[in-house]
């Protein structure tokens, strides 16, 4: 985690896809290698945060979805 990243958890998830984007876009625009390594730890814990957030939501889809039509479908 990147000590300047704050808390993530107050962020939009298109406030945070927002942001991994101009970040990329400003790590191929410099040539400074201390800049560049930065930009890449917090793109790592942008990535982390969303991909962490990706598995919650899809974890409770698949908690919730419907059990009974996996009865219907019979392979044989």
């Amino acid at each position: 985690m990147h000590p300047l990243s704050g808390n993530l958890s107050e962020i939009k998830d298109g406030d945070l896809e927002t942001k991994i984007f101009d970040l990329t876009k400003k790590y191929f625009m410099t040539s400074n290698p201390g800049v560049k390594q930065q930009i890449s730890l917090m793109l790592d814990t942008y990535n982390e945060e969303l991909s962490k957030r990706r598995q919650e939501t899809l974890a409770k889809m698949m908690e919730s979805r419907d059990k009974k039509l996996d009865s219907l479908i019979k392979v044989s």
